[in-house]
């Protein structure tokens, strides 16, 4: 099974790919953690990935398309599925992430779609800035991110609303009334 976790920033889409990992045995891939870890080894990849990222812009789909294919073909755990958790952001990355799983015999069964008010989107990324230190959890940074977010990855929800893949989760709420919501929603086995 291969899922996409869907949502704007601080949604709650890495604590929710926590649970679908513990409880679907997935490869976790966080596009975020890996451009994080490339800017944090100085990697060219890296430095390129810091000028778009500290600006709170997305990274260029080609890019981001190399990174994932480059993580999903060299990961064996990949094979036995994957959550992709900030992938894709824009519906060429989502076209070209449907060819590259084409091209391997495979496809995204599900997209689970985070839906939280934008007030409470603000709020805990602000917390999770004073917790974590996360340079790009500051207001402006923050609101540059949600407007981006709603100007570039918003039409993917109709992207997969149109092939039958999205589930829409009520993402307020406690930890694990949402994860029960997104088991519910994508069938409670790991069936495809």
């Amino acid at each position: 099974m291969n899922v996409v976790i869907f949502g704007a920033p601080g949604s709650g889409k890495g604590t929710q790919s926590e649970k679908l990992i513990e409880k679907y045995g997935l490869h976790h891939i966080s596009t975020g953690e890996v451009l994080r870890d490339h800017i944090a080894r100085k990697t060219p990849i890296g430095q390129i990935a810091k000028t778009y990222i500290n600006q709170g812009q997305l990274i260029p789909d080609s890019l981001m398309i190399r990174i994932l294919e480059e993580i999903i073909d060299n990961e064996p755990k990949a094979k036995e599925g994957v959550i992709l958790d900030g992938f894709p952001r824009t519906i060429p990355q989502a076209e070209a992430l449907n060819r590259f799983m084409a091209r391997r015999g495979d496809e995204i069964h599900h997209v689970i779609g985070l839906e939280v008010p934008e007030e409470e989107l603000v709020d805990r990324m602000i917390k999770r800035g004073q917790q974590t230190g996360r340079a790009d959890d500051n207001l402006e940074t923050i609101k540059n991110r949600l407007q981006v977010y709603h100007e570039s990855t918003t039409p993917l929800r109709d992207f997969y609303i149109s092939e039958g893949k999205y589930r829409q989760i009520n993402g307020h709420g406690s930890v694990d009334e949402i994860f029960e919501s997104i088991a519910e929603a994508i069938g409670d086995s790991s069936e495809k």
